[in-house]
């Protein structure tokens, strides 16, 4: 994606969530401090998203959230969390749909401070879409799984593998696995329950991502912004998830929830792989980045 190489590395390796966002809260302050930003902008939902609003928050530097808004209404995820206090921590938000500007206006945050510029990953998608290099192989289905609500219950990811494998007769997958759900399914003894018709391999590029997404019939993933890349390639999806942070895609008719029970997997790819839902555009144009980009310049002024 071209994006230049960080000035400053704190160097925080996985742990416990509080672990991790403490230390960052503290490296974080120190780089303010000694850098004295006039703004503090922030993205999405992880723990450095978080930590970066604390921070600058507690040294009274206005912070700028994008993506903000994103509700799932499940708390019991963590990133559920970090975007409703990021979103509290806030000066400016900026918002990718309709949908996450209205969460915001129903929560009793100040209009003037809520700005609906569409989402960022489009223009990225937009600007990517042409210039992924042409592979040899399409898949039908695409998987990707990766949440811990998923991989680290052993009766649902021996579920996913075992609907996989039921489709594995019928169409053709890869699955590009993320090392922590390898980690999980050696823990459980099934990584080698895979049947040896589904590709596995390690995590992909990006632009290899949007290459199978674009030309694959399905994906079922667990991924907040695999949804929408897939929504934007036009492809049918399945979540495995309770719940979804972009609503937009289901209302629209390119999503599913499904569960991971029974042969619910199997028998959702089979109605709607290749099902194309309705042609919208709730996420902006694509041009996301200018229109947040002049908001700012505004502000030096």
């Amino acid at each position: 994606l071209n994006i230049p190489k960080s000035k400053y590395n704190l160097s925080i390796k996985s742990n416990y969530h509080g672990d991790m966002t403490g230390k960052m809260i503290v490296g974080i302050e120190k780089i303010l401090i000694k850098e004295k930003p006039k703004y503090t902008i922030v993205y999405g939902d992880t723990n450095s998203t978080l930590a970066g609003a604390i921070a600058a928050k507690k040294l009274n530097i206005p912070v700028i959230h994008i993506e903000a808004g994103l509700r799932s209404y499940n708390k019991k995820m963590p990133e559920e969390v970090n975007r409703i206090l990021t979103d509290h921590c806030s000066s400016i938000l900026f918002t990718p749909s309709k949908l996450s500007k209205n969460n915001l206006i129903n929560e009793g945050f100040k209009r003037s401070s809520i700005i609906d510029v569409g989402d960022i990953m489009y223009d990225v998608f937009l600007n990517k879409i042409n210039k992924h290099k042409k592979l040899k192989t399409r898949y039908d289905i695409l998987v990707t799984i990766h949440r811990a609500e998923n991989t680290d219950f052993k009766s649902r990811i021996y579920n996913i593998i075992k609907n996989l494998n039921l489709l594995s007769k019928h169409y053709s997958i890869i699955f590009p696995i993320h090392p922590r759900t390898i980690k999980m399914m050696k823990k459980f003894k099934i990584f080698k329950l895979f049947s040896n018709k589904i590709k596995l391999s390690k995590p992909i590029s990006y632009q290899d991502s949007i290459y199978y997404l674009k030309h694959a019939k399905l994906l079922i993933t667990d991924s907040g912004g695999m949804q929408k890349e897939a929504f934007y390639s036009k492809t049918q999806t399945l979540t495995i998830r309770d719940e979804t942070e972009w609503p937009e895609t289901i209302i629209l008719g390119w999503n599913r929830l499904v569960k991971p029970k029974f042969d619910l997997i199997y028998r959702y790819t089979n109605k709607y792989l290749g099902f194309k839902g309705k042609y919208s555009k709730p996420y902006g144009e694509g041009k996301s980045a200018k229109s947040i980009l002049k908001k700012i310049q505004t502000l030096q002024k």
